[in-house]
């Protein structure tokens, strides 16, 4: 299969509530739209990949810290760069790429569409369920979380609850108020690598132990992780931490999950990769999103069911976002291609070519 043509777009979505980035908040979420077309003798096939990297500023216009390490604009301009060398090209070309590029987002995003290209993902019936995000502002009226609880369905066994992000006890008193509406639930926390060990260990003695699936990245600096182990017995979860360069999965006293956000990771065979060895181990890996648009957690929801099929995602990042894109969630607006910024634009002449020809693309 050759590639016929490519297709970059660039959105800005507002969000209709802030969206917690570790300790930080974000008003929007920007990223590329990168199209793709090939076709082998009468076969004809389109489609479109979210790469978004989870940086920029935050609403006080710090720099967003501890998740990409590539910004936008150099995905953007890499890109831009890369088009007119792939137009032509034989499909397998986008994993050449993908595994040699220094941007994660970028090398999830150009495998991902080589995956769609070659249809991999079209028998997969993608995860419906997902994990619910609970993030709840101090200052807001508690009646929204309480029905918010009470509305879960029955078949929600576990909801995730941001954590390390105002005061101790503002934060017990919401895992209990959701605990007093929902006993059965388990709780997955993610602290961020929020907390001093010795605030985490002050924490976590003052909660219901059986009531607590993991704790993410409980202390700021994770080799405290084991210690905190060793003093509470609550399990806990890597995040951030795989985000470093020289990660390498080792297996440690009290590690239960790995969280899997690909847009800060890389290629589909990466996180096979990393999936199969902490599995190997008995640790769990569960796929979550890095805040993307609605095509990139529709993309998510088929990931999830190939790399980890007995694993309900955390996906549950949509209901802040002001518009969907290119796929519905249900959102009253959804935007089109049409609808947003073109960057760059490469397309096979196929009509001017025969069989001795070099394929030619041109810009449009």
């Amino acid at each position: 299969m050759i590639l016929t043509s490519l297709s970059l777009y660039q959105y800005r979505l507002p969000l209709d509530v802030l969206l917690p980035v570790g300790k930080q908040r974000i008003d929007h979420r920007a990223g590329l739209v990168l199209q793709a077309s090939v076709r082998l003798e009468d076969e004809y096939r389109q489609v479109e990949v979210d790469i978004a990297p989870l940086s920029g500023i935050d609403i006080n216009q710090q720099a967003l810290a501890g998740f990409s390490r590539e910004s936008l604009a150099q995905v953007q301009h890499s890109l831009a760069e890369l088009l007119p060398q792939l137009c032509g090209q034989h499909l397998d070309t986008l994993l050449e790429y993908a595994d040699t590029s220094a941007y994660p987002s970028l090398a999830f995003g150009l495998s991902l569409l080589h995956a769609k290209l070659m249809g991999k993902l079209d028998a997969i019936r993608p995860q419906s369920a997902t994990v619910p995000l609970i993030y709840h502002p101090t200052d807001a009226n508690t009646d929204l979380l309480d029905n918010k609880i009470a509305a879960l369905g029955m078949d929600v066994h576990s909801v995730k609850v941001k954590v390390a992000q105002s005061s101790i006890e503002d934060e017990l008193k919401l895992i209990y108020g959701i605990l007093r509406i929902r006993p059965d639930l388990k709780l997955r926390l993610d602290a961020n690598q929020g907390f001093t060990l010795e605030q985490a260990i002050e924490f976590a003695a003052c909660l219901p132990l059986d009531s607590i699936e993991y704790i993410e990245e409980p202390c700021h600096t994770p080799k405290d992780n084991v210690e905190f182990y060793q003093a509470i017995g609550m399990p806990y979860a890597l995040d951030e931490s795989l985000n470093d360069p020289a990660y390498q999965f080792e297996m440690q006293k009290g590690l239960t999950a790995l969280v899997i956000k690909p847009m800060l990771l890389g290629t589909l065979e990466k996180l096979a990769d990393l999936i199969d060895k902490a599995q190997s181990y008995g640790v769990r890996c569960i796929i979550s999103s890095s805040l993307e648009s609605s095509v990139g957690i529709h993309d998510l929801a088929h990931v999830a069911t190939i790399l980890t099929p007995d694993e309900i995602p955390g996906l549950d990042t949509l209901s802040a976002f002001s518009q969907d894109l290119l796929i519905s969630s249900g959102k009253k607006h959804c935007l089109t291609l049409a609808q947003l910024e073109l960057i760059a634009q490469h397309t096979l002449d196929l009509t001017q070519q025969n069989d001795f020809d070099v394929p030619k693309c041109e810009e449009n």
